[in-house]
């Protein structure tokens, strides 16, 4: 049966095959030192079949280069940890320092996808919009606190679990509903006032949850979180008012540069905390998978307790258990702690967007019998 893919995705796919056989006869064979750069060559040529692919392969794009951004980290580790000292100015000095920058930079982007009617748009939809804000900022909180009590991690690295369930929602949860055919207006609008109320909310909530596990300054850490979120999406929207409608190729930069920001994040991420990665991987991917998976499901049930519309419910699903990891990664740079604290969210992102592709295009060839209007955009 002849492919629908284009051509040159399925010679990125077969060089993928070719990569992850390479893998495998290099761990049979006992040559240790070839499993990573032979993973990095499978993943990547992988990312860029599901780039230059179509149809469900090319909406796991992103997800696949997140993998990928971890099988480089843990595989090239040494080559991300500090500038080479040839190099003037930044000879020595530690690559993590970017973070903040790189966070600062996608969450501007973010700020640009935004729009005054993002946030007016709750005036005709407030109780749908309340109940997916109400869920976001307690379902995946007390999750987050259950879990990290519950599997025996190290301290940072459990509060690691309930920082990502403190976080708001990120342009993920947009993509997915989307993709799900939900009420992309409302993913909008619900995640334009999670990420203004995480400043205040985020550290709150990690001062009532995880202060046990490590020191929170609740002053302190909104301070950081309004430097490194509330500022640059403020300057993307007035950018968006200001700029944007006379820079259309921004509308397809700005996704890009977004998710280069997010990979090279999980990079330096990987890179430094690798050892302890090594010894937590396996239990933390479980502990994501539980996590991820209980928003979803828990969003979506408790919206249809409340008697919300079945599309109503697969948005404030979407958003409830798509996090943006990539703020609670930075934050973590932030408060010193990217190799323990900084873990879970690099773990979570691959995680949680493996699973929401697979709900979101399930729910895609599945419409609800009686499909509510989706809002139109403004």
């Amino acid at each position: 049966m002849k492919s629908d893919l284009p051509l040159v995705s399925r010679l990125f796919a077969g060089i993928s095959a070719v990569g992850a056989i390479a893998a495998v006869v290099a761990l049979v064979s006992g040559n240790a030192v070839w499993i990573g750069p032979a993973l990095t060559g499978c993943f990547l040529s992988l990312s860029l079949a599901a780039s230059t692919g179509q149809g469900s392969l090319k909406q796991l794009a992103f997800t696949i280069w997140i993998v990928t951004g971890v099988v480089v980290g843990m595989s090239f580790s040494k080559w991300f940890i500090t500038f080479p000292t040839s190099w003037p100015w930044l000879g020595g000095s530690e690559m993590s320092f970017v973070f903040i920058p790189v966070l600062q930079i996608i969450m501007f982007a973010m700020g640009t996808t935004l729009s005054v009617g993002d946030f007016t748009r709750v005036v005709r939809m407030p109780v749908g919009v309340l109940v997916g804000l109400v869920c976001q900022f307690t379902i995946m909180p007390f999750v987050g606190f259950a879990l990290a009590k519950s599997f025996g991690l190290p301290p940072e690295i459990a509060a690691g679990l309930v920082l990502v369930g403190c976080s708001p929602s990120g342009l993920a949860s947009n993509v997915m509903a989307f993709i799900a055919k939900a009420n992309v207006a409302m993913s909008v609008t619900m995640t334009a006032f999670s990420t203004l109320l995480a400043p205040l909310l985020t550290p709150i909530l990690m001062n009532f949850l995880a202060s046990e596990m490590i020191t929170i300054d609740v002053q302190d850490m909104m301070w950081k979180m309004t430097k490194i979120v509330l500022l640059p999406v403020f300057a993307g929207l007035i950018f968006h008012h200001l700029v944007y409608h006379r820079l259309k190729w921004f509308e397809r930069v700005m996704p890009m540069i977004s998710m280069i920001g997010i990979l090279i994040m999980t990079v330096l991420t990987v890179a430094v905390g690798r050892d302890k990665l090594m010894q937590v991987g396996p239990l933390l991917i479980v502990a994501c998978v539980i996590h991820s998976t209980a928003g979803f499901g828990l969003g979506y049930i408790v919206c249809r307790l409340l008697k919300r519309d079945r599309l109503t419910c697969r948005t404030i699903a979407l958003e409830v258990g798509l996090q943006n990891s990539g703020m609670a990664a930075g934050l973590a740079k932030d408060l010193g702690k990217v190799a323990t604290l900084g873990l879970v969210p690099i773990v979570f992102g691959p995680v949680m967007n493996v699973i929401a592709s697979m709900l979101a295009n399930w729910w895609r060839t599945r419409p609800p019998e009686t499909q509510s209007a989706s809002v139109p955009r403004e």
